[in-house]
């Protein structure tokens, strides 16, 4: 208003003294205008800034704040209410007699501290925080996701949370986002394969509450994936370990079976052909006292009555015994030594001590003789 009034004399002036002399005229009223304009603004604006930089100090605790006095009434107003707070203030501290620090200085101190614990305990997680629209999209993520994926939060705010899923995660994945979602229920425990910068499958274990707003409104998720990768690897070598274990189980119980089924049969060869004296019976009696025959490891697989009689032992007892069982000087080894010389040589003659099932002992004279057919080997024993 101030400049349309100007330009009434302006426009006298430009009708007198010509066009030249009004614009100069206009120019100089301008310049007035704004240098005005500026010391005005100045005189507000900057007793505004002192006392902006006053309230922060007094924010901080600092109580002797000098308050300056301003030419504008309504700053002044101000002033004066803020001088008659920080006294009311000090009032109240001498009388309760705490310190100022107890009331500004240590909150200041325990909520940074709340903040850099939370910021450790974050950062040494085995995974990352975020948080998520009800979209899945991420609004917040913490600093140490690159550790784990190789990006930066940076590049992860605003991309869906399914993003970096294998394709054989997210459906279902997102099948059960959307139903707790609609149920507002938490995400427990939920186990996704993700793919980081570099290409590398990583598996994660994904738990997260609801947040809401002020109305009770779900507004989206905030949670923690955990990086359970070598859990995974260590889970699935072990499944590889037990069906290994459980195909050798297999493996040893056929053969088991098979070593059963094979002994009998020998058994039985042996049984049908009758390991009795031969045709001049009364003269075998005088040289020989009793025969048996056994395998390669010494299990006894058939005898003569007068063996079992001679020891002291059943039949089936007989059956069922090792040459070890009986020999009271020979180990194992030793047995196998002679056995291996029997097969070799057609035969092998040794003395020895056979021992009853009471634990006495007797000398006796004892010849091995291969059986090449039945790969099995007879024994013909004499008392000496």
């Amino acid at each position: 208003m101030c400049l349309a009034i100007s330009t009434i004399p302006i426009g006298i002036i430009g009708g007198i003294e010509g066009l030249q002399s009004s614009f100069l005229l206009i120019g100089l009223i301008f310049l007035v205008t704004f240098v005005v304009s500026i010391m005005i603004s100045y005189l507000i604006t900057r007793p505004i800034e002192k006392l902006t930089d006053n309230i922060i100090e007094i924010s901080k605790g600092k109580l002797d704040v000098t308050l300056a006095p301003s030419e504008i009434h309504e700053i002044n107003n101000l002033t004066d209410s803020l001088n008659r707070i920080m006294a009311s203030l000090k009032l109240a501290i001498h009388k309760v007699g705490v310190k100022k620090g107890e009331i500004f200085e240590d909150e200041v101190k325990v909520t940074d501290e709340a903040i850099n614990k939370q910021k450790d305990i974050i950062d040494n997680i085995s995974g990352w925080a975020w948080e998520i629209d009800l979209k899945g999209n991420y609004t917040f993520c913490s600093d140490n996701i690159s550790k784990f994926l190789g990006y930066n939060p940076e590049e992860i705010i605003g991309k869906s949370f399914f993003e970096y899923m294998i394709p054989e995660n997210s459906k279902e994945s997102m099948q059960i986002f959307n139903k707790a979602v609609d149920n507002k229920n938490p995400l427990n425990n939920l186990e996704n394969w993700i793919v980081n910068k570099n290409g590398e499958k990583r598996c994660v274990r994904t738990n997260g509450v609801p947040l809401f707003d002020d109305s009770g409104n779900l507004i989206g998720y905030r949670g923690i994936n955990t990086d359970i990768t070598n859990e995974k690897e260590a889970e699935g070598k072990i499944n590889e370990l037990n069906t290994k274990l459980s195909e050798l189980k297999t493996e040893i119980n056929d053969l088991k079976s098979n070593r059963k089924t094979d002994v009998e049969t020998k058994k039985s060869e042996i049984d049908t052909e009758k390991v009795e004296e031969r045709s001049d019976k009364k003269e075998d009696e005088q040289k020989v006292d009793y025969k048996f025959i056994f395998d390669e490891d010494a299990n006894v697989l058939a005898c003569t009555d007068s063996m079992y009689k001679k020891l002291g032992y059943s039949k089936d007892e007989m059956l069922n015994l090792n040459i070890t069982d009986f020999n009271a000087l020979e180990t194992l080894d030793d047995l196998k030594e002679k056995i291996n010389k029997a097969k070799k040589n057609g035969n092998f003659s040794f003395k020895t001590m056979h021992k009853r099932k009471d634990g006495s002992t007797f000398l006796v004279f004892e010849n091995f003789h291969y059986i090449k057919d039945k790969n099995a080997f007879k024994s013909i024993v004499r008392e000496d």
